[in-house]
């Protein structure tokens, strides 16, 4: 399986501005710019499609780890936050809260660590990466 995405970029990187396309068109010419990736400005950024793609993935490679282990996730909520220091990303937090009925947060904690080495993004980044969980009712 081969997947892509397509960047378009006019102009200098602070003043110039571009648009993204994925195959899919899930993302269809949408906008991104430097104000848009380091100030409030809507569009956009590479660091929030990266958190997106690794809360994406890591959420799903969870719910396979939790049913291998015998256990029906009934909600899984993963928020991804991208460190961006220097000119680099250098760390990927997750967050995930997961609704798992007659799991010990012992064991969903031990779920979550295995989805964490195990996730195809988090395979690909060469980032320091951390999870927290929390079970809820």
């Amino acid at each position: 399986m081969k997947r892509y995405a397509k960047a378009v970029w006019h102009g200098s990187g602070k003043d110039g501005s571009g648009h993204l396309t994925t195959q899919s068109e899930a993302l269809e010419k949408n906008n991104y710019s430097f104000t848009s990736r380091f100030t409030s400005t809507a569009g956009t950024n590479p660091e929030e499609l990266l958190a997106a793609a690794h809360a994406g993935c890591f959420t799903m490679k969870l719910s396979f780890v939790l049913d291998e282990a015998g256990y029906y996730p009934e909600r899984l909520e993963t928020t991804a936050y991208i460190s961006f220091e220097n000119g680099a990303i250098t760390a990927s937090r997750l967050f995930v809260a997961g609704i798992v009925k007659g799991i010990s947060l012992v064991d969903f904690e031990a779920c979550v660590l295995e989805a964490k080495v195990d996730c195809p993004v988090s395979m690909a980044l060469n980032i320091a990466i951390t999870t927290e969980a929390s079970l809820t009712d």
